[in-house]
């Protein structure tokens, strides 16, 4: 890396009055990246700098040491006619809307940018993925190889001049043992076992690569893609108006509507489009109903992971859930891929007789704390799921954010982030409602933090109700006037995210002035979630393996998109 002289650099780390202000001070920001600088761009979201390849890690240890930009929460490469760009998009854990963007740009002919791994571990998935499909090589990467496709595989599948025609080879190779000789007793017992890619303890299609000495886990790879459906690419030839918004449904298919929302946001954010506020109310209801949805899964599938238990614990959290799937259903007219959100606001109102509607989700919400009671007798005090939850899996709050980790994960290792608080959107900012985390941060506090989640959901949902019943009729505006082409002006770039049950669900997108994204990358907070399995796992037991592994609560839609 070029020598660069050294100054005394300002601060922007004041101490602040609340977590909600109005963002970066952009002129500080300059003025702290200016050496590094070769000029500014436009982002959407944040302000964004241009900086050399080679100062990659340079630039990220200045903004995190003295700026405390401490998440890494996307990545995002792509490739232009000329040259090819990796965007680093950087925020606080506690100043959420404080972003800043990295742009690095590489000429064609040599696409090799440093690695940020050495400053955040979460950058280790995020550029081999841009490695894998894109074709940016990244310098000081610790294992630079393909995540989503085969070794084997010919060509980039997301460059400009890939071959969809091209007949693939895809070969087998042995395993090798990744445990070297000097980390192990000689007299000790090692081997391999393979996890998945068909079992039901993986949650999917995903394989572990476990190698034990003993009975001791020493190492643990996720081994992902066996589910990667090319989202991103399918997103990029979509029309903005229509065709993007039901693709999200099939990402976190157990929780989809604030993929919905995800989608939404970013695209009305590029293309200046607002949404009435009894819309905003809407959405909000119903993506903490299917918060709701995601986190009844979450808990039965979790008992069954831990001690087999199906005929209480799964079957009743899928008794609540198929509660909330009739209301769902009710208003949307499916069950699983409801695609209600559009482009300004939501498909249509609620469904007539309005009463009756509001009186089955207030019944639901009645009963509900009943069941959490219940869940709370035959969990949280059952000596076998407290033996195989309690101080197992343990992640501590730095580790969970060099990986990128959010949602549930992140807050019961007592990291208090979440974005529908931290980055306000919909109509969570005029509610009474409370974020949980817990401090333990073992696969016993991931567990509290879901179901005292279903209890603030439903707080959210009951104010919502109370604001929809009282709305006034003829202010109902579900949706504002969207042009039925929609076609953003050319070059406009921005990332949003919004608070998914798994975490902070991202979305970039770039516009090139035609009628669908140029590049539409999809910042998924089960694939940072899953990286950091190796650190919950190692010098621990195969069933705490499992245990850590559901606690977890990925989707591998989501994880492979």
């Amino acid at each position: 890396m070029s020598e660069t002289p050294q100054r005394t650099r300002p601060s922007i780390d004041p101490e602040y009055d609340h977590r909600r202000d109005d963002g970066v001070d952009e002129g500080t920001l300059a003025e702290l990246l200016d050496e590094y600088t070769l000029r500014r761009d436009d982002h959407e979201n944040a302000p964004a700098f241009v900086i050399r390849p080679d100062d990659v890690q340079a630039v990220l240890e200045l903004l995190r040491a003295e700026a405390g930009f401490d998440h890494l929460s996307c990545l995002t490469s792509q490739e232009y006619d000329d040259r090819y760009e990796s965007i680093l998009h950087l925020t606080k854990y506690d100043r959420r809307t404080h972003e800043v963007s990295l742009v690095v740009q590489m000429p064609r002919d040599e696409p090799v940018c440093q690695s940020a791994e050495p400053v955040f571990r979460t950058a280790d998935w995020h550029e081999r993925e841009a490695f894998d499909l894109v074709g940016i090589e990244y310098d000081d990467h610790p294992d630079l190889r393909r995540i989503l496709l085969p070794e084997s595989w010919q060509g980039h599948p997301l460059s400009l001049e890939y071959d969809q025609t091209k007949p693939q080879v895809v070969r087998y190779a042995e395993h090798a043992n990744p445990l070297q000789e000097d980390q192990h007793d000689p007299e000790s017992d090692t081997m391999l076992l393979n996890i998945g890619p068909h079992h039901p303890a993986t949650h999917g299609v995903l394989h572990l690569k476990a190698i034990l000495d003993g009975e001791t886990v020493v190492d643990v790879e996720p081994d992902v893609g066996y589910l990667h459906r090319c989202e991103e690419q399918m997103c990029q030839n979509g029309t903005y108006r229509h065709q993007i918004i039901p693709y999200s449904n099939r990402w976190d298919y157990t929780a989809n509507l604030p993929n919905e929302w995800a989608v939404a946001r970013a695209i009305e954010d590029i293309a200046g489009l607002e949404v009435p506020e009894y819309a905003q109310v809407l959405r909000t209801m119903v993506t903490e109903l299917g918060r709701m949805l995601g986190h009844f899964l979450a808990l039965g599938t979790f008992a069954l992971d831990v001690y087999g238990e199906f005929t209480a614990i799964f079957q009743y959290t899928f008794r609540d859930r198929e509660v909330v799937q009739d209301i769902l259903e009710e208003l949307t007219g499916q069950r699983m891929m409801f695609y209600y959100f559009r482009l300004g606001g939501v498909c249509w109102d609620l469904p007539e007789p309005r009463e009756a509607f509001i009186e089955q989700c207030r019944d639901f919400l009645d009963e509900l704390p009943a069941k959490l009671d219940e869940y709370h007798d035959l969990v949280v005090t059952n000596e076998i799921f407290r033996l195989r939850t309690v101080d197992t899996g343990v992640l501590e709050p730095e580790v969970a954010k060099s990986y990128g980790c959010t949602g549930p994960v992140a807050r019961g290792s007592g990291v208090d982030y979440d974005l529908r608080r931290d980055d306000p959107y919909g109509y969570y900012e005029e509610l009474e409602w409370d974020v949980v985390t817990e401090d333990t941060c073992d696969n016993h506090a991931r567990v509290l933090v879901r179901m005292q989640e279903v209890e603030e959901s439903a707080k959210i949902v009951q104010q919502c109700l109370d604001l929809l019943e009282e709305w006034p009729e003829d202010e109902r505006t579900v949706q504002s006037n969207v042009p039925r082409t929609l076609k953003p002006d050319a070059d406009v770039e921005t990332y949003r995210a919004v608070e998914s049950a798994k975490g902070e669900l991202g979305i970039y997108v770039r516009s090139d002035g035609s009628n669908s994204p140029a590049r539409f990358k999809i910042r998924s907070p089960c694939f940072h979630n899953l990286a950091a399995l190796p650190e919950m796992a190692e010098d621990e037991y195969v069933p705490d393996l499992i245990a850590s592994l559901g606690s977890l609560d990925i989707v591998l839609g989501s994880v492979d998109r």
